[in-house]
């Protein structure tokens, strides 16, 4: 198993995440190949006092990107998004 600050990335913050997390819904960008139980774990033993209800994830492939005026094709890098109900506990982000 990963650490968990291998697992969790980042905490996303956006308007619409700043509305969930207000349901007990947060927003995290986490390691590709991560799965949804080390997600919760990670949460879990990442921030005291909280208990994971569920985690839905989501997988963005990258965007293909142009290097300056050269006609060569990059590409950003392939991510994974997880949102993570609480069933107890806060986080606070914000």
């Amino acid at each position: 198993m990963k650490n968990a600050y291998e697992v969790i990335d980042t905490v996303l913050i956006t308007e619409k995440n700043a509305e969930l997390a207000a349901e007990g819904k947060y927003v995290f960008k986490v390691h590709p190949k991560s799965n949804k139980v080390e997600i919760a774990k990670a949460v879990e033993k990442l921030f005291d006092g909280v208990k994971v209800k569920s985690v839905n994830v989501m997988n963005y492939t990258g965007k293909p990107k142009r290097a300056g005026r050269s006609l060569k094709m990059g590409k950003r890098a392939d991510w994974k998004k997880a949102i993570v109900t609480l069933a107890s506990g806060n986080i606070d982000v914000l």
